[in-house]
């Protein structure tokens, strides 16, 4: 915004009086300035103010939901539940070893101790000690089902098929949804040459334990096998 003054006699400055009048006009001039300069400035603030966008409702994010924590069950029946519907494979095979950390312990310290020397005797391929540890065992815990397993273990690596076999039953006895000595049995079956047998327990081992990538692969092998072997 311009302030003009404009004066019409020019002579009046060389009096006092006339001096006085044009520091007046000065004055005037200056405060409507300063007025105007003031004006404009809030005026701008404000256009800035309206023109802020607002943010639009829909375009704030979320949060996001993550799932909950996989936890495993307490029991053995709620482990088991677990295992049958996860298909995960990292989830079942934390299912998995808590299995075999309840499997393997028992209500006596001693045959705690007892069955861990023969685990260490028979990675030693120490199999007479082994045997003799889990003979104690069993004496003292015969409805120990992992006993059982681990000397069917200990009679298979020594290709003592049918001790092993015997072991397994008596372990199925007791805890007929031991997947590893189901699996056991299957393997022992088919180095016996029953393949259709092996195939079945298999079968068996999966509808337990579906993520099991053994009882997947052996499965899968065997059922082309045989489909082949038929024409």
């Amino acid at each position: 915004m311009a302030i003009i003054v404009r004066f019409s006699n020019p002579s009046s400055f060389l009096n006092p009086l006339g001096a006085a009048w044009f520091r007046l006009k000065i004055a005037t001039a200056a405060t409507c300035l300063l007025c105007a300069l003031a004006y404009a400035s809030i005026a701008s603030a404000q256009s800035k103010t309206e023109a802020k966008p607002v943010p639009n409702a829909s375009a704030v994010q979320k949060p996001v939901k993550t799932k909950p924590e996989f936890q495993l069950a307490d029991s053995l029946d709620g482990l088991f539940d677990q295992l049958k519907k996860t298909g995960d494979r990292r989830r079942a095979k934390r299912v998995e070893e808590r299995i075999w950390m309840l499997w393997r312990a028992s209500d006596s310290k001693s045959v705690d101790l007892l069955t861990g020397w023969a685990r260490s005797a028979m990675g030693k391929k120490n199999y007479s000690q082994a045997l003799d540890l889990l003979d104690q065992v069993l004496v003292m815990r015969p409805n120990y089902a992992e006993a059982w397993n681990q000397r069917a273990t200990l009679h298979f690596m020594r290709s003592q098929y049918g001790k092993s076999i015997a072991d397994i039953e008596r372990t199925l006895a007791l805890e007929p949804r031991h997947f590893g000595a189901l699996s056991g049995l299957a393997v022992i079956l088919e180095r016996m040459g029953q393949r259709k047998r092996a195939l079945d327990v298999w079968y068996r081992t999966l509808a337990i334990y579906p993520a099991m990538k053994n009882a997947q692969s052996s499965v899968a092998r065997l059922e082309e096998q045989l489909a082949g072997a038929k024409l």
